[in-house]
């Protein structure tokens, strides 16, 4: 075991969040603040730093105009402007956050604000602020309060875990936040609650993302899942070397061969099948470091291979707050996960494998190693009869030539479930983008020696690549999630993602469970 202990372990883990007294008892709250509510008005208070957001070109309170100079602040969206009052107002800072045209508002414009404010009150040291809850005709109390506490938390989110002598400035902690309300406290609560509970979600996420890979393999990755079911409720199953083997999973196994960490299968199980109650599998990719394999990556930029498990990051954080919300759904969430690594034992070009489902695959890069973990986790996901199976992969650098990072390439045998995708994108701001999957692409993956290849070659690669995938759900509804693009970022896109692993995909699973809670199948 790579640490002695199971506190331990967890501490590595999930870095910085409070474990109380063992590991069933660990909870990710150690940055997270404590928010509480009021009646009352943000220019009444008494406080450090009051966040009063403004809407682009819209008159100011009398007491906040007599305090800025004409043209100075206009309300842009993420325009900031910190006022000293020197009694004029009880609280000694006033920081106006521009939000833009009240009329293209959506939730992200509050998330991105409270990001903002945020990282303002700890760029000035202070432990607590208060703040206004900004709603108009399309963001209810409850909606805005979800979207400030997801973007205050997030917006504070730092992995400093390794560092032994944190700066000052990093250490710092924003302890509190009181948002004042006028009316709707209790829906307000309510959007707070779920907003945290996303946060936790996402910050977990990202800390394993964010992990070396000599700290997080794929044994690690089980025994994170094993906490997170024993703590919340949920049933864990992590198949070790023996079972892999004793049950045909080839394509892991094969992968992982080239390693001196073994692979693991990770299942986790929330809630029960039941009539009326939708069954949604999860999927993630867990490569906890590529190089490659004998088909070698360059060195350049290979440290950033230990998010090649960005996939069953999601996985796990998504799970982590389906449990906590207590939705009623039958939620799965499967892993893959291995290490891709050069060596005597590893697999080669050339080689064919039959994985779980029976078919066999010629390797023809060992680079393309994620779909062949993929497939046997997707083939497995057909035993739960789903309704939905998705999967989330940091797969093809196609992806990102087409999409960048502001998009998750979205491909899928069935529109509905993609449409469904689109909308939760949409409200979440984690956006996809639907690229086709038609019977063309499968066919460029077949082997004439073997039942498939693993690369279909240059062009298209991203819908090749699930061209390969598709063969592995039979057909039950399914959408691939290529998150390549959008799991790792050099530049902050958004003021609550941070340089390096952004959690993607948590959000948007969250957004369409809820959504899929709504509804009762046959």
């Amino acid at each position: 075991m790579l640490y002695q202990t199971a506190l331990q372990l967890v501490q590595r883990c999930i870095p910085f969040h409070d474990c109380v007294s063992s590991i069933n008892t660990c909870v990710l709250k150690e940055n997270e603040m404590e928010i509480t509510t009021r009646r009352g008005e943000i220019l009444r208070e008494a406080t450090p730093l009051a966040v009063l957001c403004v809407w682009e070109d819209e008159q100011l309170p009398p007491e906040v105009a007599a305090l800025v100079e004409t043209d100075d602040f206009r309300g842009w969206f993420k325009q900031l402007l910190v006022l000293y009052p020197c009694g004029a107002l009880p609280a000694r800072r006033l920081l106006l956050v521009g939000l833009g045209k009240r009329s293209k508002a959506t939730a992200d414009t509050v998330r991105q604000a409270a990001a903002l404010a945020a990282q303002k009150a700890h760029e000035l040291r202070l432990t607590h602020f208060a703040a206004s809850l900004p709603v108009n005709e399309a963001l209810t109390p409850e909606v805005s309060a979800q979207a400030w506490a997801e973007g205050a938390e997030l917006g504070l989110y730092r992995y400093l875990l390794y560092k032994s002598a944190p700066e000052p400035e990093q250490k710092h902690r924003v302890e509190q936040l009181l948002m004042l309300v006028e009316d709707d406290v209790k829906m307000v609560n309510t959007g707070l609650k779920l907003g945290q509970m996303v946060a936790r979600g996402v910050a977990l996420g990202r800390d394993l993302a964010n992990g070396p890979g000599n700290s997080i393999t794929p044994t690690h990755l089980g025994e994170v899942a094993q906490e997170i079911g024993a703590r919340l409720g949920m049933q864990v199953t992590v198949l070790g070397l023996e079972e892999l083997q004793s049950q045909g999973f080839g394509g892991i196994l094969a992968v992982g061969q080239g390693s001196a960490q073994p692979p693991r299968f990770i299942v986790m199980e929330y809630g029960q099948a039941q009539k009326g109650r939708p069954t949604i599998c999860l999927v993630g990719k867990g490569i906890t470091f590529d190089t490659g394999g004998i088909s070698i990556k360059p060195a350049e930029k290979m440290d950033n291979m230990k998010m090649d498990m960005g996939g069953a990051a999601a996985v796990l954080g998504t799970m982590h707050i389906v449990a906590e919300l207590g939705l009623p759904l039958h939620v799965i969430g499967l892993i893959s996960a291995a290490e891709n690594m050069p060596s005597a034992t590893a697999y080669k070009p050339g080689d064919i494998i039959k994985t779980l489902s029976g078919q066999t695959v010629e390797v023809l890069n060992t680079d393309a190693e994620g779909r062949i973990v993929l497939a046997d986790a997707l083939y497995y996901a057909q035993r739960y009869q789903p309704h939905a199976i998705i999967d989330l992969a940091t797969l093809t650098g196609a992806v990102m030539v087409a999409l960048g990072p502001h998009a998750i390439g979205m491909m899928g045998n069935d529109q509905a479930l993609v449409d469904r995708l689109t909308r939760a994108g949409e409200a979440a701001a984690e956006r996809v983008w639907q690229l086709p999957l038609w019977d063309e692409y499968r066919e460029m993956m077949k082997s004439e020696i073997a039942d498939l290849k693993n690369t279909g070659g240059r062009y298209g690669g991203a819908i090749t690549a699930a061209g390969f995938l598709a063969a592995f759900v039979a057909d039950y509804p399914w959408v691939h999630l290529d998150i390549a693009g959008t799991a790792w970022i050099e530049q902050p896109t958004r003021s609550y993602v941070t340089k390096g692993a952004t959690g993607v995909g948590i959000r948007l699973l969250t957004q369409m469970l809820r959504d899929f809670a709504t509804v009762e199948v046959q």
